[in-house]
Parts: structure tokens; C-alpha cells; sequence
């Protein structure tokens, strides 16, 4: 029997008292591993740029937001599988 294996939504963080916030770039895609910390997309606010990084080591198993989408503080934008 496989090991069941925990998926975690990755959310636009609060960062403030952005009003519009726009997923600017992806640094992986469907499929990467990637090690906790490592830097997933680039979020920018009218006044900077924040990075999501990875809460933990995983594989990113869905994209839910694409490059140039206007997104909302809590809203999903990815689902990280974690080993």
C-alpha cells in the first residue's frame, strides 16, 4: 500500500495593504520539486515585489494561477504535494 501523501495549497500571502496584487512570473511549473524556501512566483503591489516561497520540500502537482493574473490576499494559487 502507497503512503498516503498530503497536499497543501499554496495562498497569496498577506502582504499589507496591497489593494491589487498581480502574479508576475512563475519560477517553476507542474511537476518541479522544490526545497522548502525556495522562491515559487514573484507577487507585485503597486508599491513592491514579494516572493512566495515554499513552506516546505514537495512537488508542485497543479498550477492554479497563471503569469499575469490579478489575485487576492488567501486566494489558491498552487497545490504542493509534500513528501
Amino acid at each position: 500500500m502507497k503512503p498516503i501523501k498530503e497536499q497543501v495549497p499554496l495562498l497569496v500571502p498577506d502582504i499589507g495593504e496591497a489593494e491589487e496584487i498581480e502574479l508576475v512570473q512563475w519560477n517553476v511549473k507542474e511537476g518541479d520539486v522544490v526545497k522548502k524556501d525556495q522562491e515559487l512566483c514573484e507577487l507585485v503591489t503597486t508599491k513592491a515585489t514579494f516572493p512566495l516561497e515554499s513552506p516546505m520540500d514537495g512537488v508542485i502537482v497543479k498550477i492554479l494561477k497563471e503569469k499575469n493574473s490579478k489575485v487576492k490576499v488567501g486566494e489558491e494559487l498552487a497545490i504542493l504535494e509534500i513528501f
